[in-house]
């Protein structure tokens, strides 16, 4: 046995800059590899085949690797000396080498004491592997960058009792034994990939498979692998998948170019999943489901994240990205595909509409936050530090927003000439952002050179608009003005390309017919494109008063200023044909009355809601000729997060009393209708997550919330009663969230019945993990909650912080979905956040790191919390070997 070469010292962190781009010395051709696994000592040997790149003249073959244990290297057959090349601790550099390389690389690894969860590890004794984003080198030293694109021929060895399965990318092309009660296997992926989508599984898990016909009549394997004991919980995913592929043969023209597609769930995962070309690895929360365990969100998930990643196997894996700074060049667009697969599969106009809702609550409250705080980023980053960090809902779900705006500018037509010339011009390659504009605008023949600078300008731009209607002329004039706030490193904005979908009202809640000035082209809505820094729209032919429409479907990831009146405002809740615009008209005159509910708390004097607020709620909800999903949506009042974004300086307990007392006001004022709401959305029968259903156990549960709000022991039995009679997930998880999210007056007299019905669920579901997550979240989430109680709840025997998953539950929980008690006026919440962020680190910085984020906006409360918070920060700067990934965040947060 070979010892290990010795490294000398890495070098300090420093930033990395687009602009510093530049292509690799050496291109890879060829990869084989093979692994003896063992859980202590890995050994990987490595043969790659490489060739000088022509447009570089630079000498050094430069290869990355971090936490390996390097045994050998030879270079064309012959043993490298030690003066021929250099090795730090996360570099291999080869001086001088050849045109022609085939190097060969020994190296071991200890896969069980890799809780980063990077690179190769173990969990519950099974091997996996996460190579995204730079995990690969974890494994064995390899030019681990992006635009490196190899094919790969990989062998699997190990004990046959131990690791009875072996998988890796593409196509199984030999398997046996090798005599000595291990066995192998070897697997080949036709497709050069880069190494960021390599994968490994092995260990003791059980299938679920379907041979499966593509649309060009080739059939294919699908499987689902799971540990056993979870094989009853894998139909739904198997489904989605099936969906998926058919979905994409059908929308995009898009086969599935493998023999087989093979999805791995396992419950140590930093992330959702992971698109490895054709064997994706999933975290069990978006694999494991059936009505016992899993609510109609989980359902919804698992359909979205499976598409998600199997959309990858083009938007992404077969054209993927030159390198990290255009991450968002890939889950930009299959965010967008994953949205319109989801919405496509509801079948209805409205289904698709409320999961436009869905997605763009979760834009607002949390990546207009973050455009708004110091981690503020364009879609197409100029630097990073640590790349993990760029992660983001602004790579994802604002890339989304901008791949939608493409649609929105160029049609459903469009829209397909892009992407078909995007393939066309690109299959096989590593490109960039702009490479997917340029085909747009040549398939369209439009110019979207101004486009670019959503990809390069931070921040969420504000769309002020203006408008008259002038009763002589019979026209309506709509001003629109744009700005966009300065971000770090971005003091001056550039007028911003953006679509407005625009639409009128009349007076009896009509659509008006609409004709720009100067056009003979007649519709119900307008895509405006506003490109400078004001403009104005006249319409001609407006009979009567009316009232706008704006940004209908959200049709840019933009601020709206507009000065609605609540007439207005519930005008447009009552009759506005648009959904979202509906939908947002509910939630402006929500936001004001909270607003103005805190003002009150702060200043001591009597708190009331007025009737034409509760009135256009009571409309809305007795409407059944709207869908229940979206009734319920437009119910929900905004969340806490959403509320302390709209302030100068957030009130966290304010926001919290004001926001319950609007419930308890609603809850009284609509009670019978809520009553009748809860009786008439019952779902009996057997389960199914189909929207319909989805949507009216949603609306129920919506009123059961509100009810229990109505401080009479009838409605806190209505949500006991539930609990026990339930049938699902999705019911029992509601009504417990109703008795623990309860009025503080009902809180008081049921806290004991409460307390057991806990412990109740506790023993029935405690062999299974995520159910044990659900039961985390709640008591993190609820109201009465405190530091202390998340304390002795992280001593729980369930309880480890080793599991992402777990962490999430409750730690990540407490600090982001409990505000009123995170921000307590001690700062208790704040030291707590500090010991956890410290505690992970050691153990998984890119854990560690999403949770350092929750002090991003520290500079938007109160003087006394943010010297608090301040304290807490650098507290955890000083922290002895942080991590590159705590750090970045950290500091960002400090620099304000």
């Amino acid at each position: 046995m070979r010892k290990p070469i010795q490294q000398s010292d890495s070098e300090v962190p420093v930033s990395i800059y687009r602009k510093d781009y530049a292509p690799p010395n050496f291109w890879v051709d060829k990869v084989e590899m093979g692994f003896d696994l063992h859980p202590i000592r890995t050994h990987v040997a490595t043969r790659l085949f490489m060739r000088r790149n022509p447009d570089r003249s630079e000498n050094d073959l430069i290869l990355f690797g971090e936490d390996i244990k390097l045994l050998q290297l030879r270079l064309n057959g012959v043993d490298l000396k030690k003066s021929a090349y250099r090795l730090t601790k996360e570099c291999l550099t080869i001086v001088n080498a050849p045109d022609e390389v085939c190097l060969e690389v020994e190296t071991t690894i200890a896969a069980d004491k890799n809780t980063t969860m990077s690179g190769l590890y173990v969990s519950n004794g099974n091997f996996y592997t996460q190579c995204e984003a730079e995990g690969f080198r974890k494994i064995t030293y390899f030019p681990d960058r992006p635009d490196v694109m190899a094919s790969f021929t990989v062998m699997l060895r190990g004990d046959k009792d131990a690791y009875p399965v072996l998988l890796s990318n593409g196509n199984l092309i030999e398997q046996g034994d090798l005599g000595d009660g291990r066995h192998y296997a070897k697997w080949e992926d036709p497709f050069k990939k880069p190494s960021y989508l390599f994968a490994l599984v092995a260990g003791k898990l059980v299938c679920q498979e379907e041979k499966f016909k593509l649309q060009s009549g080739r059939q294919v394997l699908l499987q689902v692998w799971v540990e056993p004991g979870n094989l009853d919980k894998t139909q739904h995913a198997m489904d989605s998948l099936k969906k998926s592929i058919r979905w994409d043969e059908q929308r995009f023209g898009l086969e599935l170019d493998l023999d087989r597609f093979m999805i791995v769930a396992t419950s140590d995962f930093n992330m959702g999943a992971m698109e490895n070309k054709g064997l994706n690895i999933f975290n069990t929360k978006y694999v494991l489901a059936n009505p016992r365990v899993a609510t109609d969100t989980d359902y919804a998930g698992i359909e979205s994240v499976v598409g998600h990643e199997y959309f990858h196997n083009w938007t992404g894996n077969r054209v993927t990205c030159r390198d990290w700074f255009q991450l968002s060049l890939k889950e930009g667009l299959t965010v967008f595909r994953d949205q319109e697969f989801s919405g496509d599969l509801v079948g209805t106009e409205t289904g698709r509409a409320v999961k436009r809702i869905e997605d763009v609550r979760v834009l607002r409250q949390l990546q207009f936050s973050e455009d708004a705080g110091p981690m503020a980023h364009p879609v197409r980053p100029d630097s990073f530090v640590e790349i993990n960090n760029f992660y983001t809902v602004t790579i994802y779900e604002k890339g989304a927003e901008v791949v939608r705006m493409y649609y929105t500018l160029l049609g459903h037509e469009g829209f397909r000439r892009g992407m078909d010339l995007y393939f066309q011009r690109h299959d096989g390659q590593a490109v960039t952002c702009d490479d997917f504009r340029v085909a747009m605008a040549d398939a369209n023949g439009r110019d979207l050179k101004q486009f670019e600078r959503w990809y390069s300008q931070a921040g969420t731009p504000r769309v002020s608009a203006q408008g008259h209607y002038d009763g002589s002329k019979k026209t309506y004039s709509l001003s629109l003005t744009q700005s966009c706030p300065k971000t770090a490193g971005q003091s001056k904005k550039k007028p911003f390309h953006i679509p407005v979908a625009f639409g009128l009202i009349d007076v009896q809640g009509g659509e008006v017919p609409l004709q720009l000035e100067g056009d003979t082209i007649v519709a119900r809505t307008k895509i405006l494109e506003l490109t400078r820094e004001s403009q104005q729209f006249v319409f001609v032919n407006v009979e009567q008063d009316v009232t706008p429409s704006l940004l209908r479907n959200f049709s840019a990831p933009v601020i709206l200023e507009f000065e609605y009146c609540d007439e207005q405002l519930a005008h447009l809740l009552a009759y506005d044909s648009d959904p979202f615009c509906r939908w947002e008209a509910g939630q402006r005159l929500a936001m004001r009355r909270l607003l103005n509910l805190v003002s009150a708390i702060q200043k001591g004097v009597p708190l009331s809601l007025d009737i034409l607020f509760l009135d256009a709620l009571k409309k809305t909800l007795i409407d059944t000729s709207l869908d229940p999903a979206f009734r319920e949506l437009v119910l929900t009042l905004p969340s806490e997060a959403m509320i302390a974004e709209e302030m100068k300086v957030a009130d966290p307990q304010g926001i919290h009393q004001a926001r319950q007392f609007a419930r308890a006001e609603i809850a009284q004022y609509l009670k019978s209708d809520l009553l009748q709401v809860y009786q008439d959305n019952q779902t009996p029968g057997k389960y199914s997550p189909d929207a319909l259903s989805a949507g009216k156990r949603a609306l129920k549960n919506c009123a059961l919330a509100y009810l229990v709000e109505w401080a009479e022991k009838s409605t806190y039995e209505l949500a006991y009663t539930q609990y026990q009679d339930a049938e699902n997930m999705t019911d029992r998880m509601a009504a417990l969230l109703a008795m623990l999210h309860c009025s503080s007056a009902l809180d008081k007299v049921y806290r004991k019945t409460r307390n057991q019905v806990l412990l109740e669920f506790y023993k029935e579901f405690q062999n299974d993990a995520l159910v044990i997550d659900k039961w985390f979240t709640l008591q993190a989430t609820a109201p009465t909650t405190d530091v202390t109680q998340v304390r002795q709840l992280m001593q729980h025997k369930a309880f480890s912080m080793g599991n992402p998953n777990r962490a999430r539950s409750l730690i990540f929980a407490f600090c982001n979905a409990n505000p009123a008690q995170f921000h307590c006026a001690d700062g208790s919440g704040y030291e707590f956040w500090a010991d956890s962020v410290i505690a992970l680190n050691k153990l998984n910085p890119q854990v560690a790191a999403r949770l350092a984020r929750s002090l991003d906006r520290w500079t938007k409360y109160p003087k006394a919390q943010q010297t608090r918070m301040k304290a807490a920060l650098e507290r955890v700067a000083k922290t002895k070997s942080l991590s590159k990934d705590v750090a970045e965040v950290i500091s960002k947060a400090l620099a304000i």
